[in-house]
């Protein structure tokens, strides 16, 4: 299988269902029409993802996702993607979500990211949040 890596920065913090997530994460990669070269999820605090909002993005704001695209070829995905555990149990209190649905959203946001999806224009948006629905739809577990 393409390799997907889960890591820890500044948190202790144990995704459940890995093996599951991962193969959740390459079929959506699959059916868009892409291959899996490699990803890397790297979940962190508020203050972490910050830091590299301000250092790399000139954004002074928290978020819960940041994504970089590091493919090389057209249709391989290849990318680091920080997520804010403390953004993810905000939200998920926010949205009236579990916080395992509100992680798995974005994570799913991120890889959609880097299969070229956008989400700053409101048609964009719309389409992202439509995508993001239909593959946590097919999540399976």
């Amino acid at each position: 299988m393409p390799a997907i890596t889960f890591f820890e920065e500044d948190i202790t913090y144990k995704l459940k269902h890995k093996a599951a997530v991962r193969r959740w994460i390459t079929e959506t990669i699959n059916a868009e029409g892409y291959r899996l070269k490699e990803l890397n999820y790297i979940f962190c605090s508020d203050g972490y993802l910050l830091q590299i909002n301000q250092q790399y993005l000139n954004h002074d704001t928290y978020t819960d996702i940041i994504t970089f695209d590091n493919s090389e070829n057209e249709k391989s995905i290849a990318g680091d993607i920080f997520i804010s555990i403390e953004r993810i149990r905000e939200n998920a209190a926010k949205f009236n979500v579990t916080e395992s649905d509100e992680l798995h959203r974005v994570i799913i946001h991120g890889a959609l990211h880097l299969l070229g999806y956008g989400d700053k224009k409101p048609a964009d948006k719309k389409r992202m949040t439509e995508k993001e629905d239909y593959y946590l739809n097919l999540r399976g577990f």
